[in-house]
């Protein structure tokens, strides 16, 4: 199978450090082929660039002519330095039918300008590009210079966001590298219609080469290998974080950023917000020293009273057709068996009647996040499970801590009605390895022939919805997996 094309048209970095030398090692890290359309030789070190010759727009042009024999599903943009290069570019665009993510280099972090005519008509130029861009990509000085006026604040850069969107692009990403907080950088991404932060610690003030290059360039190779726009951020600043971590130091106050595969450590993984956060909510309590194990999905408390009389020892109340006394009444009558048997119930969505009635956890989906009180949850003293199924929302959740994270579906599945396609047993031990130090359950589709593999991947909870009241013999099934997941957890 052919890799994805993605193109990148920028300027060459002879230090090696950004533009075109570091967008090419990410497309290769990440999986993609790489070309690239040279708008600029420079002549530069770690420290300052010494000269910039710009290519003739009547060889960009040559360029992009002949890399029609490789079309690009994406391309990313980076300096472009001069009206005319601009203008070929604008002429392309017009009729390039994938999606274009623009890094708008327009000042090296030197201070030298990247561009030789007057600023005001350049930066004239380049807006006429913005309806053509899907992801534009600024840090904090660009925006500022875009827009001409400061922007200091939080609130600054969700107005500077939707001024952007307003010239054309159809995604923003304000970079927060040059901000002020002192633990954390945070972005910003909207679409006008969505949004959210992403935040990371902030490492030690170098001069890190290449960061906007590289950070745009991950997009444009998750896009192009079929993540939505929210999940390609996520992971492109995972990339980008993993990057700066693990930058190589070649002078005091200069290095350059690592490149390497995928990325696939916690400590890599943004947290993601609708607000701007000063600090991180803290962790939720553990779910003890015993495997979630089996971990039945059902709707009502005689279902509950059945299966812990099994031995099931954790399992979640989900009920979606009852309201008002009967749908408590549910709810007070589950808590009190699982206590009766010293079993972990977690109560879906319902979380002012699970605290009300001191149950053991609680159970949120994605939707839910944004309405639940969860500091209330965790002064509480209740476990918490968050519902999963991309990066966009495995990084939503962690902002959280919960007590575990649900991944779904692994499986395709008839129990519920999913956007998502099912994760596979590839992406699940994928998540195991990523974010090893929380708890993950499997859901979706799971029965005793596919049980081993999900087992192999090391999860900690099965959860199952059909497979068991669905069942004929519900009480015959749940002792094969009682007894499938206990043998396994007892011996690995």
């Amino acid at each position: 199978m052919n890799k994805p094309i993605v193109w990148t048209i920028a300027g060459a970095d002879s230090s090696g450090g950004a533009g075109i030398q570091a967008d090419l090692k990410v497309f290769e890290y990440l999986g993609v082929h790489g070309c690239s359309v040279i708008t600029a030789m420079t002549a530069q070190n770690l420290q300052h660039i010494a000269d910039i010759r710009y290519t003739p727009p009547e060889f960009l042009e040559a360029q992009i002519a002949v890399l029609k024999e490789l079309p690009a599903s994406v391309i990313k943009i980076g300096m472009l330095g001069t009206i005319a290069a601009i203008e070929k570019l604008n002429y392309f665009v017009k009729n390039f039918s994938g999606q274009i993510v623009l890094d708008p280099v327009m000042v090296a972090t030197s201070g030298k300008a990247m561009f030789v005519e007057d600023g005001v008509a350049y930066k004239s130029e380049l807006i006429k590009l913005f309806p053509h861009i899907d992801m534009l990509t600024p840090n904090l000085p660009e925006t500022e210079t875009i827009l001409s006026k400061k922007v200091r604040t939080p609130q600054d850069i969700e107005q500077a966001a939707q001024e952007l969107l307003s010239l054309g692009v159809k995604n923003v990403l304000i970079k927060g590298g040059h901000g002020c907080h002192p633990v954390f950088s945070q972005d910003y991404w909207t679409n006008g219609t969505e949004s959210c932060w992403l935040t990371s610690p902030r490492y030690p003030q170098k001069n890190y080469r290449g960061t906007g290059c590289t950070y745009a360039s991950a997009i444009a190779a998750n896009l192009a290998l079929g993540y939505e726009m929210k999940e390609a951020i996520v992971i492109a600043k995972m990339y980008v974080n993993r990057g700066i971590r693990l930058a190589h130091t070649y002078q005091a106050d200069a290095a350059l950023i690592m490149h390497g595969g995928w990325p696939e450590e916690e400590i890599d993984f943004p947290y993601l917000s609708d607000h701007y956060i000063d600090q991180l909510p803290p962790r939720f309590m553990d779910c003890g020293p015993m495997p979630l194990g089996l971990y039945p999905i059902v709707n009502n408390s005689d279902w509950v009273e059945k299966l812990l009389g099994l031995g099931v020892t954790t399992i979640q109340l989900r009920i979606k057709d009852k309201s008002g006394m009967e749908l408590e009444d549910e709810i007070k009558r589950s808590i009190q068996l699982a206590k009766q048997y010293h079993a972990r119930l977690f109560i879906n969505d319902y979380w002012e009647l699970a605290i009300k009635y001191q149950a053991y956890g609680v159970h949120l989906g994605q939707e839910d996040l944004t309405t639940a009180n969860i500091k209330k949850i965790h002064q509480a003293g209740l476990r918490l499970g968050i519902s999963t199924h991309c990066y966009y929302e495995v990084a939503r959740a962690h902002t959280f801590k919960p007590s575990y994270l649900a991944c779904g579906p692994v499986f395709p599945t008839t129990s519920k009605v999913m956007k998502f396609s099912p994760q596979g047993i590839f992406n699940l031990s994928r998540w195991q390895r990523t974010l090893k130090n929380y708890r993950w359950v499997a859901i979706g589709g799971i029965d005793l022939e596919k049980l081993p593999a999900v087992l192999e991947t090391g999860v900690d909870g099965i959860a199952l919805i059909s497979a068991i009241t669905g069942a004929d013999q519900p009480a015959s099934i749940t002792k094969q997996f009682l007894h499938m997941i206990g043998q396994y957890q007892c011996t690995n």
